[in-house]
């Protein structure tokens, strides 16, 4: 078979050769037709533009309203409540949680039943129900004492003005969200490779070393997905201690649209602040998934 250069400029390029014994037929490339993906993106784009022009046309979202209070003072200072509400949960619930898993990873059977019991009852009690009992804990004990146990009390206070109701509700979510902190450090432990951990022990790397420097870094690429999970549904979750009367933005809102009877534009305010709140969550995390994925994705 002989190699033809391309024709001069100028020239049309000579016709292919027939197809005959021995010469591969020249196949004639059709593009798939996908008339049905079309059909659905249309269809989505009418129902979604539609939804859009409801949005900006229909005077039952009364945006002017939604303007006034989107940044008024009150609903500012209860973004702030559920901000602290929301950074308190997390810190307390994840530091008890990363004990509790450890704990359920411990050698000592004790441990491990103590640490399950936590867990158990806590995912099974509604978040509600807690922050209640803890709301009400001067009920329960009127009266708490330090001392020798099961001995002489050497310390005692009234629990009366102990614990106010922002303090249940930090106590009430953190206590929550420990239970369900526990099992996502847990998870993220058990993906790392044993073996690593019996070649860094025959290496002389002491026990928390190898914890600091080969189990966590590994194990965070598993952690940090569902923990960024389940701290947006504690941000979003603190609209249930609108039961105790704190003023966080759910409340606040409730507060303002029962003055006013502008239900939906107030809704849409708390939305709105929501929707912000959890895209710079979602932002944050994407960052600190991307520090820890060094080395394992290009």
């Amino acid at each position: 078979m002989s190699l033809t250069s391309d024709p001069p400029v100028g020239l049309a390029p000579a016709k292919a050769p027939a197809a005959g014994p021995g010469t591969p037929a020249v196949l004639k490339v059709v593009p798939v037709r996908r008339p049905w993906r079309w059909l659905a993106v249309a269809a989505t784009a009418v129902v979604l533009a539609q939804f859009l022009h409801g949005l900006v046309t229909n005077p039952g979202w009364e945006w002017d309203v939604f303007a006034r209070y989107v940044t008024a003072d009150a609903i500012l200072r209860s973004v702030w409540v559920t901000l602290q509400l929301t950074f308190y949960g997390t810190v307390l619930g994840f530091a008890l949680g990363i004990v509790l898993a450890f704990m359920r990873l411990s050698a000592s059977p004790f441990l491990r039943a103590v640490a399950f019991g936590y867990i158990w009852a806590f995912r099974s009690i509604p978040l509600i129900v807690q922050l209640l009992f803890w709301f009400n804990l001067a009920y329960l004990y009127k009266e708490l004492s330090l001392g020798v146990p099961f001995g002489p009390r050497l310390w005692s206070f009234d629990t009366m003005g102990l614990v106010g109701a922002m303090s249940a509700a930090v106590l009430g979510l953190a206590l929550h969200q420990a239970a369900y902190a526990a099992e996502i450090v847990r998870g993220g432990v058990l993906a790392v490779d044993g073996g690593q951990l019996e070649a860094a022990a025959a290496l002389g790397i002491p026990r928390l070393r190898q914890l600091r420097r080969i189990v966590l870094p590994q194990a965070m690429r598993s952690i940090l997905p569902n923990a960024a999970n389940e701290i947006i549904s504690l941000f979003k979750g603190t609209s249930i201690v609108s039961v105790m009367a704190i003023g966080e933005l759910f409340y606040q809102v409730q507060v303002v649209y029962g003055r006013n009877g502008r239900v939906v534009p107030l809704l849409m305010v708390a939305t709105a602040w929501y929707v912000l709140l959890t895209t710079a969550l979602s932002v944050v995390q994407h960052y600190v998934e991307r520090h820890y994925a060094k080395g394992s994705t290009r």
